[in-house]
């Protein structure tokens, strides 16, 4: 029998001893998804002071124009604002639709961004794994800035250079007379323009977007090679059975983000490069949206057709992630 005092005494120690053990799950159940970020940002305040720049520029110039797209829904009138603008549904939708020349534009548009991304995307790639094997430094430094340079260069000056070089005494006809052929007006025909648009895309930013998986190269263990070239696997095995695979996740990275933007052309350079003698192969929806935008004053219409890019935008980019997904295991979200 244990005396009644010293049961009190185990008593007491027991409760002042489960206390430490159940505080910390009543303040876990009590704690709020606002209470951890709370305690998160004061613990880690540095880091996100250096993200707040970013954070802020997404905020202005990516989520709050987001409201703008109201005006897609409106006969939007500059004066009267967006609230005081009449709604008219989905007419502007529908004008865009039944528009004679949509389906020649939209056309012009996937056919230049297919073109792009066959032959754009591989092509840093490329250029990274043949930069990674070269061994001279002086060697690979001088293609480094001759890749690298144009990505500086504005598309005024690009569109330039390519009319100089594919001009009646340009260097390229130079080339065509030297062999016995005729010289040939390449901006002004239509077989030529979506090829040039691609290929000056491509020399524009091959470069810049090496510089990845110049990067990622870097970060493969070269053990792998040395275990690799011990048991006799040459330089095209060792690129199909390490660098290639090593480099699996940036590249399905990078081809979603791309694939997120696949109608997103770019303005500038079309703008430069179209000629009135090729609309028919190189009008797409950016360059109708200035015209009928910015000079004619079309901004409901022009904003429905910048939604509908970000629709189809999102179907691809949410298709192509959950499609690699499922083959790679690689994705954004």
């Amino acid at each position: 029998m244990v005396p009644e005092g010293q049961q009190e005494i185990e008593v007491d120690i027991l409760a002042s001893s489960a206390v430490p053990l159940q505080q910390p799950l009543a303040l876990g159940k009590k704690a709020t998804k606002f209470r951890r970020l709370y305690d998160n940002i004061r613990k880690h305040w540095l880091l996100y002071l250096l993200a707040l720049p970013g954070i802020l520029w997404f905020l202005i110039f990516r989520y709050v124009p987001v409201t703008g797209s109201l005006i897609a829904f409106q006969d939007y009138q500059i004066f009267n604002g967006f609230w005081k603008s009449p709604w008219v549904a989905l007419k502007h939708f529908e004008f865009m639709f039944k528009y004679p020349d949509f389906l020649k534009i939209l056309r012009n548009t996937l056919l230049i961004a297919f073109y792009q991304l066959v032959f754009g995307f591989p092509a840093p790639i490329v250029l990274a794994l043949l930069l990674n094997e070269a061994k001279q430094k002086f060697f690979k430094r001088t293609v480094q800035t001759f890749f690298y340079l144009p990505h500086f260069l504005s598309w005024v000056i690009i569109g330039g250079i390519m009319f100089e070089l594919l001009s009646l005494h340009g260097v390229v006809n130079r080339i065509v007379m030297w062999f016995g052929g005729d010289p040939i007006l390449f901006m002004q025909k239509e077989m030529y323009y979506r090829t040039i648009v691609t290929v000056s895309a491509i020399w524009k930013e091959v470069g810049w977007n090496a510089i990845i998986y110049l990067a990622a190269l870097t970060g493969i263990n070269m053990s792998l090679y040395e275990a690799a070239t011990v048991d006799g696997a040459g330089k095209f095995r060792q690129l199909i059975s390490i660098t290639l695979p090593s480099l699996l996740p940036t590249i399905t990275v990078l081809l979603l983000i791309k694939i997120g933007h696949f109608m997103e052309l770019g303005f500038e350079q079309s703008f430069v490069l179209l000629t009135p003698m090729t609309y028919s192969v190189g009008d797409i929806l950016d360059t109708y949206v200035f015209r009928s935008g910015v000079q004619e004053g079309n901004y409901s219409l022009t904003t429905a057709i910048g939604l509908f890019k970000s629709v189809v935008g999102f179907i691809l980019l949410w298709g192509g992630n959950q499609l690699s997904k499922k083959t790679t295991g690689q994705s954004l979200f």
